[in-house]
């Protein structure tokens, strides 16, 4: 089972990442506002998905999510308007 990293944007312009095996499902279950949802989706409407990458298994899912994280908005925003990313299969470090 494939895990990916999505990216969503919302109303205010913010973006949003997490992970999943079936991304068009998680999207529709943040779009939906219900309990499914992320909290901070709840609160920053998204407005559309912007980016998705399959990742491989579920434990480097979470260490390129962590990364992803932690990157400043204008590095995440380069991500988003390319397409891709470099990514180091061991440790989950993302470069552009």
């Amino acid at each position: 089972m494939s895990w990916y990293l999505y990216v969503v944007r919302t109303v205010g312009g913010g973006l949003y990442a997490g992970i999943s095996t079936d991304v068009g499902r998680r999207y529709r279950e943040h779009a939906s506002g219900g309990r499914k949802g992320a909290r901070f989706l709840r609160a920053n409407k998204p407005v559309e998905l912007v980016f998705k990458r399959r990742i491989g298994s579920h434990s480097l899912a979470l260490k390129v999510e962590y990364r992803f994280k932690r990157l400043a908005k204008r590095d995440k925003e380069t991500i988003v308007s390319r397409g891709k990313f470099r990514l180091d299969r061991n440790t989950g470090a993302i470069r552009q």
